[in-house]
């Protein structure tokens, strides 16, 4: 009968020693050895006809092995399971070489294997001090926001060559590398903006351009915050990708006669609101500027109780095993210095996982099929923006759109990692003592470039 001997060999780092018995694994052995020779196509045999004998002289060692190994590995999850062991990842092999299993002498085995063991650990939320920043929007924001809208909605004319940051861009956005060269099935999307509504340092790159010609940049230092999010909203991906680069293709140039403040343009930028004069215009602006910043306040202020708790949470980690782990057992194989350079951004990732899952345990967190579905409603809903009324029935297009994203496997898996995060940290601040505090735009822009993850 299998038995299994743990012995501790470092701090939260055990040593599982597994002993196999011949009775063990040969009744599975036989039976392994059976099925295949059912299944075995050999020339000069019927299937299913081939004798015992040569089905274990051809290929008896493999499967002797096979169900050795697979025989080890049940009844050491049995025993992680029955002990209530939480581990990282999966067991270590102590050796890279196996016993000596031989098929003609079949004996009792012994195998080896070290396993980083999960630290114990206490979070206090309500000890948490942060900020909540708010953000008024002034007048001069409102203006230069409504100037934006009156750009969008303006008649083009389009002259040979872009002089001035005042010139319109057609462009075509596709994902490319730093040198240029298009990512084979990256992204590629047409978009229009304004050269001033690059980066200052970006935009002497469009000035004197043509149609025809093409700048690569990287949307991360091309564009700033606000500007930033609206493309990345465009090209329908996260902040995470900011850092990619793309060709710009310039497929038009064009100045803009702006559009006149009045019910036509009240009418385009707000479908669904009668808004009649220009001072409603400028509030519903206002409202809309406030409500953009805040949600980067919310964001921040997740930013400041993610750093609070994985700098306040005190843990211990079987830093040696996992450092082994990041160097032979994971996905990608890792030399000894990579793991030593990894690791601590590892552990970090290690800590807010099981930080995360406790919370979101404690919390009763939950993320059902109707939250996936108004997610991908309200992603739409963002890229479309004041465009969705074109779409005619806006609640078939919204239910047609989110059904078929709840087919795409990678889409589920992301937004619930989104939707579930977004549900703790909403929960959380409820317990956190945040103080509010008003702050000029420029400044809070500074407060978002500090963020660390």
């Amino acid at each position: 009968m299998a038995t299994i001997k743990r012995s501790n060999i470092a701090l939260l780092n055990d040593k599982l020693t597994v002993t196999i018995a011949k009775e063990d694994y040969m009744k599975g052995f036989e039976t392994s050895l059976k099925k295949y020779s059912k299944t075995a196509n050999i020339p000069g045999f019927r299937k299913g006809m081939v004798p015992a004998g040569l089905i274990k002289k051809m290929h008896g060692q493999s499967v002797f092995q096979d169900e050795i190994i697979k025989t080890v590995e049940n009844e050491m999850n049995q025993y992680i399971a029955k002990e209530k062991l939480e581990i990282f990842a999966q067991p270590l092999p102590v050796t890279a070489e196996f016993p000596n299993m031989d098929v003609n002498n079949p004996s009792n085995y012994d195998f080896s294997f070290e396993v980083g063991l999960k630290p114990a650990f206490t979070i206090d939320t309500k000890g948490i001090k942060a900020i909540l920043y708010k953000v008024e929007a002034t007048e001069d924001m409102v203006n230069a926001e409504v100037e934006r809208l009156q750009i969008r909605n303006g008649n083009m004319t389009e002259p040979e060559i872009s002089e001035s940051e005042e010139n319109v861009l057609n462009v075509t956005f596709t994902e490319s590398d730093k040198d240029g060269n298009a990512t084979e099935g990256g992204i590629s999307k047409d978009n229009s903006l304004l050269i001033k509504y690059f980066a200052p340092k970006a935009r002497k790159e469009f000035i004197g351009k043509k149609t025809g010609d093409a700048v690569t940049i990287q949307l991360s230092k091309a564009f700033e915050e606000k500007e930033l999010d609206i493309i990345l909203g465009d090209l329908g991906i996260t902040k995470e990708d900011a850092d990619k680069h793309f060709t710009l293709l310039i497929t038009k140039v064009g100045i803009v006669e702006k559009a006149p403040l009045d019910e036509t343009l009240f009418t385009v930028t707000y479908p669904n609101q009668t808004i009649t004069s220009e001072a409603a215009f400028r509030a519903a602006v206002k409202k809309d500027i406030e409500g953009y910043y805040e949600g980067q306040s919310r964001n921040q202020l997740h930013d400041q109780i993610y750093h609070a708790l994985i700098e306040n949470t005190k843990m211990e980690f079987p830093t040696d095993f996992l450092k082994r782990w990041l160097q032979s057992g994971g996905e990608k194989q890792r030399t000894t210095e990579e793991a030593e350079k990894e690791y601590p951004v590892f552990q970090d990732q290690l800590k807010w996982t099981l930080i995360s899952t406790q919370l979101i345990a404690d919390h009763k967190i939950e993320v059902v099929a109707e939250d996936l579905k108004d997610f991908a409603k309200q992603q739409l809903m963002s890229y479309m923006g004041g465009q969705l009324g074109a779409l005619g029935d806006n609640d078939k297009w919204l239910e047609d759109y989110a059904a078929r994203m709840m087919q795409d496997r990678k889409f589920v898996e992301d937004s619930y990692h989104r939707i579930s995060t977004d549900k703790l940290f909403k929960a959380i601040e409820g317990e956190v003592s945040a103080k509010e505090e008003k702050i000029a735009a420029d400044k809070f822009a500074d407060k978002l470039s500090q963020h660390r993850h």
